[in-house]
C-alpha cells in the first residue's frame, strides 16, 4: 500500500510508485498521475515504466522532478516542483505533436489509496479530497475541458478507449478517482498545482498561490564532474521507491523491475550495498534504509541472503562480501556510529557464514555454491552455485565442476577470496571502532592470512595474473576483471602488482576501449557478448580503480575513472540510461535485449566521474583535488555535512552553506583532511610550485601553530589565516591547532559531533 506516516516530511511528496511520473504523498496516500490519449491510435496512457518514459533531473527529495512523456508520436516535457513539504507545483509542454491537438488529451488524475471520494468544486476550480482531517486540492491554470469519474485509474484508462474523447456519459462532481481532462489544441502548455492543508479553503487558495508562483529552476550541470554529480543524484533519485509489501523506502535494482519482475520488491544483496553506498553521496538516512534492506535478508544460518523477492528467496546463496567495505566507507564519510552498530552484527555473521560453508576442505580458501537450505529457484545446482557470484555465465565458471557432496563449485574464485579478505580486514577496522578490540585483531588475522592465501596460491606466474585455481589443479584459463582485485584486498606483491597491470594495457586482455571488458578480449567467450561473457560491468570499473588506487597507481587509476566516466556520459546525456552493462566494442549497452537501461549499480560509473574530484576511501580518508576550471561541485554529504567545491582562477574553496571552511591552490589532491574544533589536518602531495592554504575563519587571534611534517610554518594573516607552502618533492602532512583568547569573539570552525 502507497500510504505511510514513517517518512521524513521532506520527502513525504515523491515519485513512490512504479509510475515514474505519478506523484505521491504519502502520509495520506495521495495520488496524481498523468494519463494521455491519442484519437489516432484508441489508446490511453499511464505511463507505466518505459511506456514512453524519458527521465529527467530528479532531486532526491522530489523539490525538482523532470521527465519527457511520450505517447503515440506527441510528446512533453512534464515538470514538478516543491517549495513546501505539502504542495507540489507542475506544468507540461507540447514539444512535438503527433496529431491535431484536440484529439489528443492529458488529464491530471487525482486520487487516494484508500479509495476517498474527490469531489470537484466547479466554482473554485478545484478537485477536493478528503482524508482523515486534512483536505488536498488539485487547481489548474487553464480550466479542465471536462470532468470525469471512475473507480479506478485503469478504469479512467478504459473509459477512454471504449467510448472516446467526445463521450460525456463519465461527466462526474465526485468519485474515487476525478480525472481533469484537456486537449492540447486548447492547452498545449499549461500550469497545476496541489496543496495540503486542514481546511479545504486553505487548501484551495494555497494551490492558486502556487500557479502564479515562478518556479527557480536551475539549468542543467554542463561540466563533467557536475555531470557526474547530477547522474548518480537523479540515478538515485529515481529508482528510490516504496516497498507496499514490507512498508519501507528503498532504492530499487531499477525502478522498472520492483512489479513486473519481482512482483512488488527486489533486494539483491550486493545491488542493494552498492545502492547504499551510492545514496550515501547524498544523504547518510537514505543509505541506511537501503543497509537496513540489506539486514532484512540476514538468515538463521547466517549468511545475507543473495536475493529476497516478493515471489522468491535465495537463503542458500549469499554473494561475494562487500558490506564491510561499504559500510565503513559510509561511516568514514558521514561519521554515524549507529552505521556501525545496527551493521557489525550481521556482517560479522555472514563472514563466519562463508568460511563455515565455502571452505569444504579447510584450505583457507572459499568456492561459490549453493547450500541446503530453503527452497529458492536453481538451489543444488551448478548454476545456483554461479549465481552466487553475481557473474553467472561468465565463463571463468566454465571449468568448474559442481560437487553435491560439498555444495560448492570445485575452484577457487580470486575475486571471492580477495572481497573475504578485505571483508576481514574492514570488520577489524569497524570491530576496534566499536571497542571490540579481541574481535578486532581477529578479523585482522584472518585477513591477513587469506592474503597469504592468495598471494601463494592464485597467482599464475606463467601468465604474470590472479586467476581462478581448481581445488588441487591449476588455473583456470579464463580471466575476468576479478583477477585485479587482490590489488583492493591488499593482496599483491609489488611485482605481482607491477605485472598485474601489464594486463590492463594488453589490447589483447583488458586494454583497448571501452573498459573493463567482462573477460579478456582474446578468450573465446568474449565474441559471445552475452551478459557476463564479455560484456563490461559497472562494479569491475569501479572495484578496480579502488585497488589501483589503494597501491597508489594514481595515474592509473584517474585514467580508468575517466574512460569509465566517458562511458557512462556518452549514453546518459543524449539518451538519459543509466545501463546495467555495455558491449565491450562498441560501448553499446541496448544491444542486447536483457539489459536494463536504468540500473542503480549503473551509476558506479557515474561515481568514478565524480571521485577523481571528491572521495572518502578507507586507504585516503576525505580527499578532495584541485578542480581546475569547474566553477561548483555539490553539494555532497561529508564528514561536516553538506558541503561544496567553489573553483576560480586555479584555487578551489571547501564551502558550507554560507561559510568558507578551506581555500588553496594546491595543485593535485589534499587526502586525509580532518576538520574539528581547534584542530585541522591533511596530507598535502608533493608541491611543485608555492602554494597556500587560506581558512578564512580563523586568524592570528586564536594562537595557531601549523607544521609541515612536523617543522613549525608561520602563518600570515591575510582574508583570514594564511598558510604559505613551499616547494616539496613529496606529500607531507600539515597540521593547525589553535585555542582562541576570547571565545566570544574568535570563530570555531564546525563541530562534526
Amino acid at each position: 500500500m502507497l500510504k505511510s506516516v514513517n517518512i521524513p516530511l521532506e520527502r513525504a511528496w515523491n515519485t513512490w510508485s512504479h509510475r515514474p511520473a505519478e506523484m505521491v504523498f504519502l502520509p495520506l496516500g495521495l495520488r496524481l498521475t498523468p494519463m494521455a490519449f491519442a484519437a489516432s491510435t484508441g489508446k490511453a496512457c499511464l505511463f507505466e515504466p518505459g511506456d514512453g518514459v524519458r527521465l529527467g533531473r530528479h532531486a532526491l527529495d522530489a523539490s525538482l522532478v523532470e521527465l519527457q512523456l511520450a505517447h503515440a508520436g506527441t510528446s512533453l516535457d512534464w515538470r514538478t516542483t516543491k517549495s513546501d513539504p505539502y504542495c507540489i507545483s507542475g506544468s507540461w509542454r507540447t514539444v512535438a505533436a503527433g496529431e491535431w491537438g484536440l484529439r489528443f488529451w492529458i488529464n491530471l488524475c487525482f486520487s487516494a489509496e484508500g479509495g476517498e471520494v474527490v469531489r470537484f468544486d466547479e466554482a473554485q476550480g478545484a478537485a477536493v479530497l478528503r482524508v482523515g482531517h486534512r483536505f488536498a486540492a488539485l487547481v489548474s491554470e487553464a480550466p479542465p475541458v471536462q470532468v470525469t469519474g471512475h473507480v479506478s485509474l485503469a478504469a479512467a484508462a478504459q473509459d477512454y478507449e471504449t467510448h472516446g474523447y467526445f463521450y460525456t456519459g463519465s461527466r462526474a462532481q465526485a468519485a474515487p478517482v476525478l480525472a481533469l481532462r484537456f486537449n492540447l489544441e486548447m492547452m498545449r502548455d499549461n500550469r497545476f498545482a496541489v496543496a495540503i492543508a486542514d481546511r479545504e479553503d486553505l487548501a484551495i487558495a494555497k494551490a492558486k498561490t502556487l500557479l502564479v508562483e515562478h518556479d527557480n529552476v536551475p539549468p542543467p550541470a554542463e561540466d563533467g564532474p557536475a555531470v557526474a554529480r547530477e547522474a548518480l543524484r537523479d540515478v538515485i533519485a529515481w529508482n528510490t521507491v516504496w516497498d507496499g509489501i514490507n512498508q519501507r523506502p528503498y532504492t530499487a535494482i531499477s525502478r522498472n523491475w520492483d512489479l513486473g519482475k519481482f512482483g512488488g520488491f527486489g533486494v539483491w544483496l550486493n545491488d542493494q550495498l552498492y545502492a547504499a553506498l551510492l545514496a550515501g553521496e547524498f544523504d547518510a538516512g537514505l543509505a541506511g534504509e537501503n543497509l537496513a534492506a540489506v539486514f532484512s535478508g540476514a538468515t538463521p544460518q547466517g549468511n545475507l541472503a543473495c536475493l529476497l523477492t516478493a515471489n522468491d528467496a535465495w537463503v542458500d546463496r549469499s554473494q561475494s562480501p562487500i558490506g564491510g567495505f561499504v559500510v565503513w566507507q559510509l561511516y568514514l564519510r558521514h561519521g554515524a556510529r549507529a552505521l556501525l552498530e545496527n551493521a557489525y552484527a550481521p556482517l560479522a555473521r555472514n563472514h563466519e557464514w562463508w568460511w563455515r560453508e565455502r571452505d569444504p576442505e579447510q584450505s583457507g580458501l572459499a568456492s561459490f555454491g549453493t547450500s541446503d537450505v530453503g527452497d529458492g529457484l536453481y538451489k543444488g545446482t551448478s548454476f545456483g552455485a554461479r549465481n552466487e557470484s553475481a557473474m553467472d555465465n561468465s565463463p571463468i565458471h566454465d571449468e568448474a565442476r559442481y560437487d553435491p557432496q560439498t555444495r560448492t563449485l570445485d575452484a577457487w574464485d580470486v575475486g571471492l577470496n580477495s572481497l573475504l579478505a578485505l571483508d576481514a580486514e574492514m570488520l577489524a577496522l569497524i570491530a576496534a571502532e566499536l571497542g571490540r578490540s579481541g574481535e578486532a585483531a581477529a578479523f585482522a588475522t584472518r585477513a591477513e592470512a587469506t592474503r597469504t592465501r592468495i598471494r601463494e596460491l592464485l597467482w599464475d606466474d606463467t601468465r604474470g595474473i590472479f586467476a581462478n585455481r581448481l581445488r588441487g589443479g591449476g588455473f583456470v584459463k579464463s580471466l575476468a576483471p576479478t583477477s585485479f582485485y587482490p590489488l583492493l584486498a591488499g593482496a599483491a606483491s609489488a611485482e605481482q602488482a607491477d605485472r598485474l597491470c601489464n594486463h590492463l594495457d594488453d589490447p589483447a586482455g583488458f586494454g583497448g576501449d571501452p573498459v573493463l571488458p567482462g573477460v579478456c578480449r582474446n578468450d573465446p567467450a568474449f565474441g559471445d557478448n552475452s551478459y557476463w561473457r564479455g560484456r563490461i560491468w559497472p562494479p569491475f570499473n569501479f572495484l578496480t580503480y579502488h585497488g589501483l588506487r589503494r597501491y597508489g597507481l594514481d595515474d592509473r587509476a584517474a585514467t580508468l575513472a575517466k574512460r569509465s566516466f566517458e562511458l557512462f556520459r556518452s549514453v546518459w546525456q543524449s539518451r538519459r540510461i543509466c545501463p546495467e552493462n555495455y558491449n565491450a566494442e562498441t560501448g553499446e549497452p541496448l544491444d542486447q535485449p536483457d539489459t536494463e537501461r536504468f540500473y542503480t549499480w549503473g551509476a558506479l560509473m557515474a561515481k568514478l566521474g565524480v571521485a577523481s574530484i571528491y572521495d572518502v576511501t578507507p586507504w585516503h580518508g576525505w580527499q578532495i583535488a584541485n578542480p581546475g576550471n569547474l566553477t561548483e561541485l555539490g553539494p555532497f554529504a561529508s564528514p561536516l555535512g553538506q558541503v561544496r567545491l567553489v573553483g576560480g582562477e586555479g584555487a578551489w574553496s571547501l564551502v558550507q552553506g554560507a561559510q568558507t571552511l578551506l581555500q588553496t591552490d594546491v595543485d593535485g589532491r589534499i587526502s586525509h583532511l580532518t576538520i574539528a574544533p581547534g584542530a585541522i589536518s591533511l596530507l598535502l602531495p608533493p608541491l611543485t610550485r608555492e602554494s597556500f592554504l587560506r581558512f578564512p575563519q580563523l586568524s592570528n587571534a586564536v594562537n595557531p601553530r601549523v607544521t609541515v611534517d612536523g617543522e613549525a610554518v608561520t602563518p600570515l594573516e591575510e582574508h583570514g589565516l594564511l598558510i604559505p607552502l613551499a616547494v616539496r618533492s613529496r606529500a607531507a602532512v600539515l597540521t593547525l591547532h589553535w585555542m582562541p583568547i576570547r571565545p566570544s569573539s574568535c570563530p570555531v570552525l564546525p563541530d562534526i559531533e
